[in-house]
């Protein structure tokens, strides 16, 4: 190999080498900094994109996730509104058929049926009041109601609206029903056993489908903690393996400095050519 002081090719070469150490060390420090081996798509681009795919899915589910949570607190609000509901109802058969005794005078008729229409009202301001986030699945404002059942929307979970106001489908006592007579007391009992057995077929109604609500939301945050921690393995970085590479490199970095130091003296090697005798 030729002497020159123009051209050190062993300087070159070491510098070469520091300087790729010193890459490496700024790779391992920023995945140390931010916790990711793959932090943007020039870390690796395939890798990445998955990565990014994966989260927005998570994103998605979130709203999904959301969606099912206030579903959960319609369905839970209607079901409590119903059982009260339900109670009302059997109170109402205990005053009527106290009105079917012929026995009584007016003035303890009167007083039964007064307590007869109280219970009507308050059945009415329980289905009036039964709503969350105005949404109301028991006066009959609101049709079936349906909630995102997964992160691309195509699927729906619906609850169905059962109607228990005074004089529907459901309870068909009307609101201005009286027992005033023992005639007007038996033909609201008819009416009566009939609603009691439908308030609670509505009852099971809104209890499968809170449950089914329940279920998919389990199933929607263990969906999304499985998607998390898929992501996890594609870009975090194993810190205690980056330490240990820091370490290694910080060595490397010393021992390539003293290389490019001990490469940069060579061409003083030419000097002692030109000495005198």
């Amino acid at each position: 190999m030729s002497i020159s002081v123009h051209t050190n090719k062993p300087a070159l070469i070491a510098l070469q080498n520091l300087n790729k150490t010193n890459d490496q060390i700024g790779e391992v420090q920023n995945h140390i900094n931010t916790g990711l081996k793959i932090a943007n798509a020039k870390d690796n681009a395939a890798v990445w994109a998955i990565a990014q795919g994966q989260r927005a899915d998570i994103g998605a589910l979130g709203a999904v996730k959301m969606s099912l949570e206030r579903a959960q607190s319609i369905s839970e609000v209607s079901a409590t509104a119903g059982e009260s509901i339900s109670d009302l109802m059997v109170q109402l058969k205990e005053k009527v058929v106290a009105a079917m005794d012929t026995s009584l005078d007016t003035q303890s008729r009167t007083a039964l049926d007064s307590d007869f229409k109280s219970i009507l009202r308050q059945i009415q301001q329980v289905t009036n009041n039964a709503q969350f986030d105005g949404a109301n699945l028991l006066d009959g404002s609101a049709g079936n109601i349906a909630f995102l059942a997964n992160a691309d929307a195509t699927n729906k979970i619906t609850l169905s609206t059962q109607n228990m106001s005074l004089g529907g489908g459901i309870i068909t006592v009307a609101a201005t029903a009286s027992i005033t007579t023992v005639t007007f007391a038996t033909a609201i009992l008819t009416q009566l056993n009939t609603s009691i057995g439908n308030v609670n077929q509505a009852l099971g109604n809104l209890g499968s489908q809170g449950k089914q609500i329940e279920a998919h939301l389990g199933f929607i945050s263990k969906l999304t903690d499985v998607l998390e921690t898929g992501v996890g393995n594609l870009v975090d970085a194993d810190l205690a393996k980056e330490s240990a590479r820091l370490q290694a490199l910080q060595v490397q970095q010393q021992l390539g400095a003293q290389a490019l130091s001990i490469a940069n003296q060579a061409p003083q090697i030419v000097l002692q050519l030109f000495r005198g005798g």
